[in-house]
């Protein structure tokens, strides 16, 4: 298996399913871990320590698990719309987990699902790039069934990852698409669905990462 054309639909909704619980088993095990420790010591600072790990972790899983829902999720029937503003809430969250911060600008408007779906999908992407943290600046231009998505990406250390333009190409190569790879490859799916183009490019120090509607 080294392209996406020989995906079966159970074996991509299995991959985004492995990667999903991949996202939120760290915090769901700090849960875990955290609940053991009131368990076994009852001292003031141990049970003090314990319940922010468990209200921290529980904060970053159900972020996670809205994020995913959109980006990865059905979000409601075929041809719904979502609310951008409801995908920066979840974006927002999702980020707080993450090194770089996000500043969004993009007004409040409807916009048919595989859009924003794509849009979120691409701001996975743009993290890869900036894996010291750093800046993201995401912005919507254009009209709602047809826009332009640009995601800035700054920070130390900014790159684009190798294989990733072949991933979101619907390629892996030699290797096979599993799990650890499916979410660029899944993207690049979203945006050929949308007739959306990527680009993934250096501008200076910074990586700029893009989909425009196709002409």
């Amino acid at each position: 298996m080294s392209d996406a054309a020989t995906l079966t639909p159970l074996e991509l909704s299995a991959l985004l399913c492995s990667r999903v619980c991949h996202d939120v088993i760290s915090p769901v095990g700090a849960i875990t871990n955290g609940l053991e420790v009131l368990a076994e010591d009852d001292g003031e600072e141990m049970k003090q320590f314990a319940m922010e790990l468990i209200t921290k972790s529980a904060t970053q899983a159900s972020a996670k698990l809205q994020f995913a829902r959109i980006a990865f999720g059905a979000a409601g029937s075929a041809g719904a719309e979502i609310d951008l503003g409801d995908a920066r809430n979840v974006a927002e969250g999702y980020m707080a987990g993450e090194k770089a911060n996000l500043t969004w600008e993009a007004e409040r408007v409807l916009m048919p699902k595989n859009l924003v779906k794509l849009l979120l999908n691409l701001l996975v992407v743009s993290i890869g790039t900036v894996p010291r943290g750093g800046e993201i600046r995401l912005t919507v231009e254009g009209p709602a069934a047809k826009p332009n998505f640009r995601l800035v990406c700054s920070g130390p250390n900014a790159r684009i990852p190798a294989g990733l333009l072949d991933l979101l190409a619907g390629s892996s190569g030699e290797h096979a698409i599993d799990a650890h790879v499916i979410q660029p490859v899944y993207t690049g799916l979203l945006a050929r669905e949308c007739a959306m183009a990527i680009e993934i490019a250096a501008d200076g120090e910074d990586i700029v990462v893009s989909a425009d509607a196709k002409d």
